[in-house]
């Protein structure tokens, strides 16, 4: 009866944690991109004005190769969908995706 109950309760944990696993790539940047980036990712950071515009995250700082799409939000914290490049350490931002 045991055995069951702690097989039971292992395989709720499991269906637990899959389950949540697909949630977290989009909160923060994947460590795992496609081949040459591209991938279309939702980011929360600060954008930091200065020679080059940069958005900062809570894990690494990105270049940003439209700096346009960001002026108006220098010094704010606020939330985007970039294509990330990590190859290069940037990001392109698309105006319309940023919040």
């Amino acid at each position: 009866m045991k055995s069951l109950l702690l097989a039971t309760l292992s395989l709720c944990f499991v269906v637990n944690v899959v389950a949540l696993t697909p949630h977290v790539c989009h909160l923060v940047p994947c460590k795992i991109q496609p081949a040459g980036g591209a991938g279309l990712t939702t980011m929360l950071g600060t954008v930091q004005d200065g020679d080059n515009l940069r958005f900062i995250t809570d894990q690494r700082a990105w270049n940003v190769d439209n700096p346009k799409t960001l002026e108006d939000h220098e010094g704010h914290y606020v939330r985007v969908r970039a294509h990330v490049y990590p190859n290069k350490d940037s990001i392109q931002t698309r105006k319309d995706d940023i919040k």
